[in-house]
């Protein structure tokens, strides 16, 4: 590990001033950050800790909806009394990843910035990373992809310089995604608010970037919308074992339900792409439609359409659509993890 500084913010503008400097980087939990900073991935200079900001509540919003502070630790949410009650989806997912001891220390804002687990991105050992070091190739094309993409890749061929077949690792942006947050942030240049879908992005000509953030921004919360799918929801994880292990496939599947007519629905998919795989062609499928087996079908269809598998990941395809009509069969059942 490289040398760094450490400082501890105490108000959130010191914390965006002295984020502001090159190579710096916020501290939160640090389950993503040191580790990346260990295998000589990531290299720092300074660490802001901003664990210490009042950024550590979950709080009702009067008009219906949820506000979350960027420093809740994933345990707190998850176990949340407004969480648990009005979008259970939230605390499935949270529950799903990681170990107790790794969401007793990781924060909401590191959640969303956790970076992509490729062996190709988090090994040195292996040049060819255009996330790592742009313009190197992809180790991954042509190598062991068994966890890597199926949808909105940037594929080029192994050499070329935008080529990333990553994927997001985490269990909470996945149903965030399909819960419809904003994610609040202030930076130099003042305060705005980013819709979850636009906030992560795909590899397209700059792998190396993971969201939409601005140098020196710092995230502040998230608000949920009010709640729809708080009794038929389902966050479903398929792994190589049952704990401590990321995703091959994940899905978050929200119903409104009226009898058994879909009003509306949120579906959103991990493990299978670069963001979290939201899919407004499947949501308008099945809004209107019959919680039946042939709506989950069809659903799952437009979910996954346009995927392209690679030699050690081609059965991602069909397993996400099975995922996907199982999580949906689950949700519309009101069956809880």
């Amino acid at each position: 590990m490289n040398p760094f500084h450490y400082q501890r913010a105490t108000a959130p503008i010191d914390a965006i001033q002295a984020g502001s400097a090159k190579n710096t980087k916020f501290l939160g939990g640090g389950t993503n950050l040191l580790d990346l900073m260990k295998y000589d991935v990531e290299h720092p200079s300074t660490l802001i800790d901003v664990t210490h900001l009042p950024f550590a509540e979950v709080t009702a919003n009067p008009a219906g909806g949820a506000t979350i502070g960027a420093g809740v630790r994933n345990s707190d949410l998850a176990n949340h009394a407004i969480i648990r009650s009005q979008y259970p989806l939230l605390s499935q997912a949270l529950l799903a990843g990681a170990s107790p001891q790794l969401r007793n220390m990781a924060t909401t804002g590191g959640n969303l910035l956790q970076r992509t687990r490729c062996y190709y991105f988090m090994d040195i050992a292996f040049p060819e990373c255009n996330k790592r070091s742009p313009g190197s190739g992809c180790g991954a094309i042509q190598g062991f992809n068994r966890i890597h993409a199926i949808l909105g890749q940037t594929d080029h061929g192994p050499t070329g310089p935008d080529t990333c077949i990553a994927t997001n690792p985490s269990d909470m942006n996945v149903a965030m995604s399909a819960l419809g947050a904003t994610i609040h942030v202030q930076g130099p240049k003042g305060k705005r608010s980013i819709p979850i879908g636009d906030f992560h992005r795909l590899p397209g000509k700059e792998p190396q970037l993971d969201t939409t953030l601005q140098p020196g921004e710092l995230i502040l919360a998230i608000d949920l919308p009010p709640a729809r799918f708080a009794k038929n929801s389902y966050y479903l994880k398929t792994r190589d074992r049952q704990s401590y292990a990321f995703a091959l496939v994940s899905v978050a599947a929200g119903l409104d339900l009226d009898g058994n007519t879909i009003r509306s629905a949120g579906l959103a998919l991990g493990g299978v792409a670069h963001k979290p795989w939201r899919s407004p062609e499947a949501e308008h499928a099945l809004t209107g439609q019959p919680a039946t087996p042939e709506t989950f079908r069809k659903a799952a269809g437009l979910a996954l359409a346009g995927a392209k598998g690679y030699v050690h990941n081609a059965f991602k395809i069909e397993l996400a659509q099975q995922t996907v009509v199982r999580a949906l069969t689950l949700a519309a059942q009101g069956v809880q993890a």
